[in-house]
């Protein structure tokens, strides 16, 4: 006959009981995180399974070093590096800057031409019909509030400034529609005040190559720009930009194509063959057309087609 467990027996086996029951609910809940994780999120996670953790870490003086030599190895892979927006003048960048949100360059390119032969002075387009206007602008999205914009820095400078655009930051972001990032942009290529342009592939690669932890543009701006002397600022911006539209894509970089991976904390997150690396380079680096449609006389790649063209 068998015995009755005895307390300490009974005991224990429950005690087993309860930790094999706790660890069959944390694999439940484990397979339904992994279940609803983002698929781009599931692939990181398998890409890291089994790999250890590299922690980045470097002193001050380390990442400035490191920093400038990202600079100078991207000053030797665009040479010709620019600003990507066609304009003949001050007025011309402003507008193509605002016109530029939530859209591609080449975009703004191909829609400006038209624009501009209807309405090129500030006097003209703060008289514009809006309707007229925002049909013009249609190509490049939003165009409604676009157009608002336009008609509304176009009187500001009419009324203001004389009729042209100011040289100082302080006044610039007082225009409707233009913030800091804009007034980078025209004081950097219009004034050759020297400024660092954060759009969203300047804040992206900044962060993979770890110059700052910042999401806010001007926490990022003024992180970067402690980074380097003033004078570099304008041509830095161009570059990193050039970087983040050709090579450090947002959701497949190519690193293995990348001449800065071994400068880079982010290795690794995109495809490091070298040869499915160097198909995912894009415009003159993969052998397209560019973002202009009159690109400066150094660009090696071919002008942007205009609108409608096949």
């Amino acid at each position: 006959m068998e015995k009755p467990p005895t307390k300490k027996a009974a005991a224990k086996k429950a005690a087993a009981k309860k930790t094999a029951k706790r660890a069959a609910a944390k694999k439940t809940v484990a397979e339904k995180t992994a279940a609803e994780r983002p698929p781009a999120e599931k692939t990181a996670a398998k890409k890291s399974a089994g790999k250890p953790a590299v922690a980045w870490s470097e002193s001050r003086t380390a990442l400035v070093r490191r920093a400038r030599r990202i600079n100078r190895e991207l000053a030797e892979l665009y040479p010709y590096a620019h600003p990507e927006l066609d304009f003949e003048n001050p007025f011309q960048l402003l507008v193509a800057t605002v016109l530029s949100a939530q859209t591609t360059d080449l975009r703004v390119n191909q829609t400006t031409p038209a624009l501009f032969a209807a309405y090129p002075t500030p006097e003209e387009m703060a008289a514009a019909d809006p309707e007229k206007l925002e049909q013009l602008i249609r190509p490049t999205g939003f165009f409604r509030a676009k157009a608002k914009s336009l008609i509304g820095l176009s009187a500001a400078l009419r009324d203001r400034f004389g009729g042209e655009v100011p040289g100082r930051l302080e006044d610039l972001v007082t225009l409707p529609g233009v913030g800091r990032k804009t007034a980078n942009v025209v004081l950097g290529n219009a004034f050759g005040v020297p400024g660092v342009t954060v759009d969203t592939h300047f804040g992206r690669l900044v962060r993979r190559w770890k110059w700052t932890v910042a999401e806010d543009p001007e926490k990022v701006e003024a992180d970067v720009c402690s980074l380097f002397p003033k004078s570099d600022w304008t041509m830095l911006s161009h570059r990193v930009i050039f970087h983040g539209r050709r090579v450090c894509h947002s959701r497949k970089p190519a690193c293995g194509a990348c001449p800065i991976a071994p400068l880079c904390p982010s290795f690794g997150e995109g495809e490091t063959d070298p040869e499915k690396a160097r198909k995912l380079l894009k415009y003159e680096l993969g052998g397209q057309p560019g973002q202009r449609l009159k690109p400066p006389p150094d660009y090696p790649g071919r002008p942007a087609p205009p609108l409608g063209a096949a």
